[in-house]
């Protein structure tokens, strides 16, 4: 017995949507404890806590989503005065770098910020770092994007990297 046509049309027509869904779903989010937009590849969850960034205590907001183990995060903090948030920039910058064990990251400066990629490795796995690290009036941002190395295309990553703006 064989399947009536329109079963198999409809099959293949479910198969053919499947393969087409987006591996990154673009979309704008806009920071809530914090002026900025972005566009996230998915939809983020968020989170704050606090944070000690070299002997600064703030409360950090983190909004973030994981693509196939990667993650792309936006963190923001309030700090004192934008001296206090200039240090605070250095010591993201470093402990993200920190993190993933990175022995010489190539760093870059851009609208007043830092970029970094950093090469090292999580869960004994090798991963990239890619990041912004920049601080607008008593606030310190860091835009990362860390995960498997070769997992997503610098394309994909400077799309999110870029997109970020402090409003």
């Amino acid at each position: 017995m064989t399947p009536p046509i329109s079963l198999l049309a409809a099959l293949l027509a479910a198969v053919t949507l499947a393969a087409c869904s987006p591996k990154f779903d673009w979309r704008d989010y806009r920071g809530s404890q914090a002026p900025y937009a972005v566009l996230f590849p998915g939809k983020p969850a968020t989170h704050t806590r606090p944070v000690d960034l070299n002997g600064q205590k703030a409360s950090m907001t983190m909004a973030a989503t994981d693509i196939d183990g990667t993650v792309f995060a936006v963190g923001s903090a309030e700090l004192a005065d934008a001296d206090h948030a200039q240090l605070a920039v250095q010591a993201m910058k470093a402990a993200m770098v920190r993190n993933i064990g990175a022995a010489r990251p190539i760093e870059s400066t851009r609208d007043g910020g830092f970029e970094v990629e950093a090469h090292g490795a999580r869960g004994g796995q090798p991963v990239t770092l890619r990041g912004r690290f920049l601080a607008r009036g008593k606030r310190a941002y860091q835009v990362i994007v860390v995960g498997p190395d070769n997992a997503v295309s610098r394309e994909e990553a400077d799309t999110f990297l870029r997109s970020f703006k402090v409003g």
